[in-house]
């Protein structure tokens, strides 16, 4: 028997195997990850362990001992770069030949790059190596230029700002946060970062790294030229799917999964960062997240869906992020795409408060700063569409919980 075969060693794939063994799975089990480290955590590389708070040996995500005691065989280092679907046989780029059964590809993606003149000379944060790299090179940079103003950008930027460096922030469009959060949330953050002394350029786009073997200057679109000792690139994440597509799935943006996290391939799930999937909190629409949350949730669902076929529950799990910058705590739950209406609840001059998120009158989602609060009490509000009064929602004196119960 050739077993369940996973592609990726990061969240999703390790939870994965968990979930296989949890659910009483007693076949094999064979764990491959391109990277040469077990399963670890990636949150915090562009928080915790970029600051130097956390050592390498506290993201493991378990002991390296418990893969062996649970049967699964872990590979590190190994890259999966064919899929032969009718035999059923993965091959890694240095030849080696995995067979499967089932085969679960949890594959995530690499960090993306700029495109730029010099965008090679720029750093990302995506797996550990990339992390001792960034780390390694922050000795003889006072000045950085961080490209990108999303949560790795913002995260990066917060840390360093605390560290000492000079940071620039450079993001294209008009706001920061822009493609996951609503204007407040925006405004907010940028004054934060401005509060804690971080140059902050919205709506410029990035044409050139100057430089030779390191940065020297980053050159804007208007023509302006920043002095940089080093660049970081936050800017996206682009799929690992190429192996998937050449053997015949459907890959738009990412890999195009069902109800069950099952690909058009016959015997072939996805899971994680790379799955693209209809998703019940963004009304039925195809998306593809990036977290945590839909990586464990995910693997649950593929792993019963192994067992137990089409009797297994389809995805259905609530959305949730998290984000610590400086010394505010972002926690979101659902997805506010789609939203038609926006409701501050609290004082955001206070530094704790909330906004809630609408959808023809129905709650989809909340970003709650420093608020947990908010964030426990809605969570059912999202997870029910709740129904309710804006002007009840703007009211911090009414716990969020107490107007689900009452809903």
């Amino acid at each position: 028997m050739a077993g369940v075969l996973i592609v990726g060693a990061g969240q999703a794939g390790a939870s994965a195997a968990i979930a296989l063994r949890q659910r009483g799975f007693t076949g094999p089990v064979t764990l491959v990850g391109a990277e040469p480290d077990p399963p670890y955590e990636r949150p915090p590389l562009s928080k915790e362990y970029l600051a130097g708070e956390k050592a390498a040996d506290r993201l493991l995500l378990r002991p390296p001992a418990f893969w062996e005691d649970r049967g699964v065989t872990l590979r590190t280092g190994v890259t999966i770069g064919a899929i032969d679907v009718r035999n059923r046989r993965a091959t890694a780029t240095s030849g080696e030949d995995f067979g499967y059964d089932r085969l679960i590809w949890a594959a995530g993606g690499q960090a993306r790059r700029l495109a730029c003149p010099g965008g090679p000379l720029a750093h990302v944060i995506r797996t550990r190596a990339d992390v001792d790299a960034l780390r390694a090179a922050l000795a003889d940079a006072p000045r950085i230029v961080i490209v990108g103003g999303g949560y790795i950008g913002l995260e990066a930027a917060a840390v360093l700002a605390k560290l000492g460096h000079a940071v620039t922030v450079v993001e294209a469009l008009p706001r920061l946060l822009a493609r996951v959060a609503g204007p407040e949330v925006s405004d907010w953050y940028l004054a934060l970062h401005r509060s804690h002394g971080v140059d902050v350029r919205l709506g410029t786009g990035v044409v050139a790294i100057e430089g030779d073997e390191r940065p020297a200057a980053v050159r804007l679109d208007g023509g302006e030229r920043l002095a940089a000792d080093l660049v970081i690139a936050g800017i996206g994440l682009v799929p690992e799917v190429e192996a998937l597509r050449a053997a015949g799935a459907d890959c738009p943006n990412g890999v195009r999964v069902d109800s069950r996290c099952r690909t058009s391939l016959p015997g072939i799930s996805a899971i994680g960062d790379c799955a693209l999937h209809p998703n019940p909190f963004a009304g039925g629409a195809e998306v593809r997240l990036e977290s945590v949350q839909n990586a464990s949730d995910m693997a649950k669902c593929a792993a019963a869906e192994i067992l137990g076929g089409d009797g297994a529950p389809p995805y259905r799990a609530l959305p949730w992020f998290w984000s610590n910058q400086y010394d505010a705590k972002l926690q979101t739950v659902g997805l506010s795409a789609g939203a038609d209406a926006r409701v501050v609840r609290g004082d955001p001059a206070s530094g704790s408060w909330s906004l809630v998120y609408l959808r023809a009158g129905a709650v989809i989602a909340l970003d709650c700063i420093n608020a947990p609060r908010d964030y426990m009490g809605g969570r059912g509000l999202v997870e029910r569409s709740v129904s309710v009064p804006p002007e009840r929602l703007a009211d911090p004196s009414v716990p969020l919980k107490a107007l689900g119960e009452a809903a």
